[in-house]
């Protein structure tokens, strides 16, 4: 029985399970919206909004946290800062659910089930200079 087992492990090992979300992380930070499979966003929504709440105390130790929760390479570096300054403070006052996914259909090659995931409050890059101007 699955009792308070929450962990989806979408046929991956622990390793490579972790890798993959920290890679869809730091591009969801880098980007503000990704394309995947649906069970790969509702397994990302939880660790991103962790992310979130990290950098809403915006102190050093929750800086280090997030940098080992989304690894030590360079695109995680520029992403826990792009988490900081931007993000997070989009959603200050937001008390949850920083992220939506949003059902796209089937992909055509395997008809898996994919979506769109993206911040709730963080404006993407055309619509801020939309709004800019």
């Amino acid at each position: 029985m699955r009792h308070r087992r929450k962990t989806v492990k979408l046929q991956r090992d622990k390793a490579h399970r972790e890798a993959m979300l920290r890679n869809l992380a730091a591009s969801l930070i880098e980007h503000r919206q990704i394309t995947t499979t649906l069970a790969k966003a509702k397994a990302l929504r939880p660790f991103a909004e962790k992310l979130v709440t990290l950098g809403k105390t915006n102190t050093l130790h929750s800086r280090r946290r997030a940098l080992s929760l989304l690894g030590s390479n360079t695109l995680a570096q520029r992403s826990v800062k792009v988490l900081f300054d931007e993000i997070a403070p989009a959603s200050a006052d937001r008390q949850g659910g920083y992220c939506r996914i949003i059902k796209l259909g089937q992909r055509k090659s395997d008809s898996a089930p994919m979506a769109m995931i993206e911040w709730v409050d963080a404006r993407t890059g055309a619509a801020a200079d939309a709004d800019d101007e």
